[in-house]
């Protein structure tokens, strides 16, 4: 009470945790080429140069190098003329990093087909919207492809991915192409559900196709994006039926 000695509270730090110096060397020529300063093609100072210019050890440099190249921002090549180039990132960094996200963690496809039925009527939309001849020639070949492959099941799904890439490609949209192809590979992964892909199942694929081409080929952006959305939800609902959400779970050891 009044004569006791009341003990001032201890404020309470938590522990500091200092980046490695591989992660901010990584950093500095992360920045530098997604600003503009170093552009594509351009070759990166070797290890000893960049070791003695930052003041860390090789093994450091070769980290952050390395670092680098899981990202798609450099690539290595040996040789006489080798070294480390700059390059700027691709759809196939982003699928990459998705299919390992996507498998790594475990994703139940169901979650999958439910981001895919909202983001493909958008890309039919736009590929409406955009398509030159020259999309409008791949369509036609990416639409006959699956047609050809109706009796080879294991072709008949790869094909049916790549008409859907198609599209998504045509939209002109990179965000949307790219998050098509990073989802692609779980797709198909998928889709060889047992006693699933029947005749009636992969003919109505066919008749969807047709619908969402011609509506692309029209130029009709509602009727190409409504088509879509038919497709996906029915093969969603498809799906569904065929194996319970629970057990849709993409397989990280599946090879595809």
């Amino acid at each position: 009470m009044g004569g006791e000695d009341t003990v001032p509270a201890v404020a309470r730090v938590e522990r500091v945790r200092v980046p490695k110096a591989s992660d901010l060397l990584a950093e500095q020529l992360r920045h530098k080429i997604l600003e503009g300063e170093l552009g594509p093609g351009e070759a990166l100072p070797n290890e000893r140069a960049l070791a003695e210019e930052s003041r860390l050890s090789r093994t450091a440099v070769r980290e952050a190098l390395r670092i680098l190249e899981i990202d798609g921002l450099v690539s290595t090549r040996p040789g006489r003329n080798g070294g480390t180039f700059v390059r700027m990132p691709d759809a196939d960094s982003v699928a990459r990093s998705l299919d390992v996200f996507i498998r790594g963690r475990k994703v139940r496809f169901h979650d999958v087909l439910e981001v895919r039925e909202e983001i493909e009527p958008i890309c039919a939309r736009l590929a409406a919207h955009h398509r030159t001849d020259a999309d409008l020639e791949d369509l036609d070949v990416a639409t006959e492809a699956v047609r050809d492959a109706f009796g080879d099941l294991p072709a008949f799904l790869t094909t049916n991915v790549q008409w859907h890439l198609t599209v998504a490609r045509i939209s002109h949209n990179e965000l949307l192409a790219a998050f098509m192809l990073a989802i692609s590979n779980a797709v198909r992964a998928a889709t060889d559900i047992e006693d699933f892909n029947s005749d009636e199942v992969r003919r109505g694929a066919v008749k969807a196709h047709d619908r969402v081409a011609a509506a692309i080929r029209d130029g009709d952006s509602e009727a190409a994006m409504n088509s879509m959305r038919r497709h996906v939800h029915a093969y969603r609902e498809q799906v569904t039926k065929a194996a319970p959400p629970e057990e849709l779970v993409l397989d990280p050891e599946e090879d595809t």
